[in-house]
This record gives C-alpha cells, sequence and structure tokens, in this order.
C-alpha cells in the first residue's frame, strides 16, 4: 500500500511539474492598436450617474401590496403619499441598499392608471437612478438624442428634481432620472 501511494505522489509531482512548464512557454505577441488619448479630443462628463435609488411598481391595489411587503416579507413600508402633480399614489419600501416604490394611480387621468389598463396584474412601471447635476445630464442627453418625456425636471416623489427618458431610447426601460 505505501508503494502504491508513493508512486501516486510521484505521478501528480510528474504532472505537477509538466504543467508548471508548459506555463513558463512564452506567449506570441499580439500587435494591438493603440491611440493616445489626447489625440481623441473625449470631452469630459459634465454630469455623473449616481446609485439606484428605486425600482417603481405599478400596483391594482395599493393596501395589499403594501400589506404583502410589510406583513409577509416584514420591510419596513412608509404611509401612503398621494403625489397629484404625478397622478400617483405612493409607498416606499426601503430595501436597505435601496428602495421599492409602489405607484397606484390617483384618478383615470394617470398615467399609471394607463398602464395598468394594459398591465392588469401590475408589474414594473420604471427605474430610477440619481444623477450629481440634472440639468447638466438633461442638456447632455437632449444633445445625444435622448428623448425625456418632459421639456424640463419637475419635482419627484423625495421632493428633488426628476425627469423621465424615453423607454425608446433607453433599451424600453423608462428610465427616471433623479437629482441626488
Amino acid at each position: 500500500m505505501a508503494c502504491m501511494l508513493k508512486a501516486a505522489v510521484a505521478v501528480a509531482a510528474e504532472s505537477a511539474v509538466g504543467l508548471f512548464s508548459r506555463l513558463k512557454t512564452p506567449v506570441p505577441k499580439v500587435r494591438t492598436f493603440s491611440t493616445s488619448l489626447s489625440s481623441l479630443q473625449v470631452a469630459g462628463p459634465v454630469w455623473n450617474l449616481g446609485r439606484l435609488n428605486h425600482v417603481a411598481i405599478a400596483v391594482p391595489d395599493l393596501e395589499k401590496a403594501k400589506a404583502f411587503y410589510k406583513d409577509i416579507l416584514g420591510a419596513q413600508v412608509s404611509e401612503t403619499v398621494p403625489i397629484p402633480e404625478h397622478g400617483v399614489s405612493v409607498v416606499f419600501v426601503n430595501l436597505g441598499n435601496t428602495k421599492m416604490e409602489l405607484l397606484h394611480p390617483l384618478g383615470n387621468d394617470s398615467p399609471i392608471a394607463a398602464f395598468l389598463q394594459k398591465n392588469k396584474a401590475g408589474g414594473m412601471h420604471h427605474i430610477c437612478i440619481e444623477v450629481d447635476d440634472i440639468n447638466a445630464a438633461v442638456m447632455d442627453l437632449k444633445e445625444k438624442k435622448i428623448r425625456s418625456l418632459s421639456e424640463e425636471a419637475k419635482i419627484g416623489a423625495h421632493g428633488k428634481p426628476v425627469i423621465f427618458l424615453h423607454p425608446k431610447d433607453c433599451g424600453g426601460v423608462l428610465v427616471e432620472l433623479e437629482q441626488a
């Protein structure tokens, strides 16, 4: 038995030596194209993208959704806040590293009412990402032909300026930018 063990160790050692010798074999060099950064004339950003602030979920029954996150999952859930200027009532679910925003329409003219007409069970409505300078972001994105759903930022649910970017210009996702 001891002889078989010594033989197995010797084979393993030879295999390892063979592997290491192959790793030392020089790799052929590949020619790469390089350009100095100064010749590219890349402008620095005038605004910076920040963290994910929240994911917004449109819900047909706000109290039921609120109870699910609070009573079933044990999350911290805010009180319901009506925001008439956006045509919604919102509830924020605190998830520690981000939030979920539960959206319910305030009246039939609400954009969330139209969303729920198409999506009876509700669903993801938008994502919200913070920016350090929303006015600079809006101007820069307009120059880049990214459409927004309004001409200028409006005050959002957190009392900060927000603007929504057209989903057709954002890979099918409605993106809200919020001043950090």
